[in-house]
């Protein structure tokens, strides 16, 4: 097929040529560029942006503090690695801790509000800070200092050192059927009641769901289809970032969690929009929860409970695969309410420990 006919009718190709500027074919304009970025940004997480800006004005204001000059791409490798060491803690000869970062800069950094306390970050904050800087250069096509071997090898070394130290994060205990009954305990017939357990029962029984899917939850994408049962739509989610039409997207709410989500809505006379809402003084239903609210509602929870156990937002993801386990729920039927993809995936979230799996007692 021949360009002109694909063009309107109307339109000679020499004139339509002859009304908008020449391109370059081996590079974007400025309205080009603005919107391949836009469509990026769109494309990403709310919250994988905002690590994204946090981790680039932390490298902005580190660069300038340690080379009095404004930080520009290409970075080279040794800039990388001195980032890393100022950062990341190692033994000195005296078996202490240390990190380069000098005290006076590490005070400047607080001060400004890019670092919240003094003092070297986690692993897993230097290791992703490298990372959006590698994620920066390879959008720009400049040469990439974060896959050089130096560095790549001085990250995986420091990962190591912290393991045989015994100093790497622990995962989140699992917020199995014992703990959130306790925290479901603590929550009235008070509006704030009915929508606490209304949201710890949703985001457990649908699957375990992650903090923005619970609050992407909506009248609209959330069908009750009978007294006990709704069918939560979920198009987009972590597992899912294309939006793919799958039949996993259905999550089933049914039973005792269908219940307390239809008393909710009732209560707050919700007919439109977001699930879970503020409840603001005077018992006034204000705007949608924010995702971080998800995670303060269990914490908040987990006080009045009085569990001593460190549960958080995401122990209810855990805490369905590992209860889901215990009592033999099919992998793939689990993996079908989760969203994974992958068994490796799914198991990463199952807690051995808090099930007593039978091979712990085989000589017994």
């Amino acid at each position: 097929m021949q360009i002109a006919e694909i063009l309107p009718a109307t339109m000679d190709p020499l004139e339509l040529a002859a009304r908008r500027a020449a391109l370059d074919p081996a590079a974007l304009d400025e309205v080009a560029e603005a919107a391949e970025a836009a469509l990026l940004r769109e494309g990403e997480s709310e919250n994988t942006l905002r690590s994204y800006r946090t981790a680039l004005r932390y490298w902005a204001a580190w660069f300038q503090l340690r080379y009095g000059t404004p930080i520009a791409l290409p970075v080279s490798v040794p800039t990388v690695v001195q980032f890393v060491v100022d950062h990341a803690q190692r033994q000195d000869g005296n078996g202490a801790l240390a990190h380069e970062l000098p005290d006076d800069l590490d005070q400047a950094l607080v001060d400004g509000g890019f670092k919240a306390k003094l003092g070297a970050p986690a692993l897993a904050t230097v290791i992703h800070r490298v990372a959006v800087l590698s994620k920066v250069h390879q959008l720009r096509d400049v040469a990439n200092p974060c896959e050089q071997p130096r560095v790549r090898e001085l990250l995986s070394k420091a990962r190591r050192a912290y393991a045989k130290r015994g100093a790497l994060p622990r995962k989140k205990p699992a917020l199995t059927k014992e703990p959130l009954e306790a925290l479901l305990e603590t929550c009235d017939d008070s509006l704030t009641g009915l929508r606490d357990r209304a949201l710890l029962l949703f985001a457990f029984s649908s699957g375990g769901r992650r903090r923005s899917e619970v609050t992407s939850a909506t009248i609209e994408n959330t069908v009750r289809e009978a007294d006990d049962r709704f069918v939560f739509t979920l198009q987009f989610s972590k597992t899912n970032q294309s939006g793919e039409d799958r039949a996993e997207n259905d999550k089933l709410i049914v039973g005792r969690a269908a219940h307390t989500l239809a008393a909710w809505l009732a209560a707050a006379q919700i007919s439109e929009g977001a699930l879970f809402r503020r409840v603001r003084r005077g018992d006034k239903i204000g705007e949608p929860l924010a995702a971080a609210a998800v995670n303060d509602i269990v914490k908040k929870r987990c006080a009045l409970a009085g569990l001593s156990e460190k549960f958080s937002a995401h122990s209810l993801r855990s805490g369905f695969v590992t209860e889901a386990g215990r009592q033999g729920v099919p992998l793939g039927e689990t993996m079908a309410m989760t969203g994974h993809r992958s068994i490796a995936s799914v198991t990463g979230y199952f807690r051995a420990v808090q099930t007593e799996p039978k091979g712990a007692r085989l000589l017994e």
